[in-house]
């Protein structure tokens, strides 16, 4: 089958669900918020020291932009990719994954400032207003890489499972001339990793009622270059035996195993299948966009004709 393109020509504002635009209200009514009434933040950002009584805070903060650049990034980025990711997971899914990336990624940044102020002693740390989408942003660059990871983006020729690395390597740069940007380091790499934890050994198939991604083309190791990979990938399992209890990639993996033996290719063919799937629902929802562009512009030159 043909492999579709990443096209950003025609129909680029057709295809966005209803729930992307409801998510997308959210973000646009809670930065109108705080910026209307800038004593909400401190019950709706995390502020680390005050977590404890406002628990909430772990929750709502992943919905709070508090500067205009955040919000229009956020929302743009919810729209675009959030159209592509939906029709695949679907919408219990997609909201199920949103939830999950935000709140542990709330939860990483709890721990990173408490353990920031005991090492430096440091208040700021403590008092600093965290919040804002791009943990989820983040996590959608990890849904792209897994599901369609040889699409190019047009123009550029970037092959889309790169775009996770290239955006936390993007923040470290700029990270180093403005201090915003080193704001959001810790929520993008919280949030690129959260969602590949969650994609890769939480996430539920209905399909084949197996949970994660056990393929080789969506190892942790994939998210750095090759000549890396050698060395990543011991440090990987390691962690993986600490946070599973157990050498085996995840529930679907074993679902693969005769006796003690894994099927030959079986992670091969799960990715096939996966990257398939992708570029089968893209294929779909870019041929839609283009038929309804051909409609509009049928029913315009009609109307110009009578």
């Amino acid at each position: 089958m043909s492999n579709p393109s990443l096209s950003l020509g025609t129909g680029l504002f057709s295809g966005i669900t209803k729930l992307c635009k409801g998510l997308a209200v959210i973000l646009i009514s809670g930065h109108i918020v705080v910026h209307l009434f800038p004593s909400s933040v401190t019950y709706l950002a995390l502020i680390p020291a005050r977590t404890i009584p406002f628990a909430w805070n772990l929750i709502t903060a992943g919905y709070i932009e508090q500067s205009v650049y955040g919000v229009v990034v956020s929302t743009f980025g919810l729209l675009f990719i959030g159209k592509l990711l939906q029709p695949i997971w679907g919408s219990r899914e997609f909201l199920k994954f949103i939830f999950v990336v935000n709140f542990l990624t709330s939860v990483c940044l709890f721990i990173t400032a408490i353990a920031l102020y005991y090492i430096t002693r440091q208040e700021i740390y403590l008092y600093m207003p965290l919040s804002g989408f791009h943990g989820v942003i983040s996590g959608f660059l990890v849904g792209i890489k897994q599901i369609i990871p040889d699409q190019e983006l047009p123009l550029l020729k970037i092959k889309t499972k790169w775009l996770p690395s290239i955006a936390i390597l993007l923040c470290i740069a700029i990270s180093f001339w403005t201090l915003e940007a080193a704001a959001y380091l810790p929520t993008i790499i919280s949030g690129t990793y959260i969602s590949w934890i969650y994609l890769r050994y939480w996430q539920t198939k209905p399909e084949t009622k197996h949970r994660g991604d056990p393929s080789e083309d969506f190892a942790f190791s994939t998210f750095f270059p090759e000549i890396l990979r050698p060395v990543i990938d011991p440090i990987a399992s390691i962690f993986h035996r600490l946070l599973c209890g157990r050498s085996d990639v995840s529930d679907d993996a074993q679902s693969y195993a005769l006796g003690s033996e894994p099927l030959p290719g079986s992670d091969s063919i799960e990715a096939s299948r996966r990257r398939e799937r992708g570029a089968r629902a893209l294929e779909e929802r870019l041929a839609a966009e283009r038929l309804a562009a051909a409609r509009s512009e049928l029913q315009r030159d009609a109307s110009e004709n009578v």
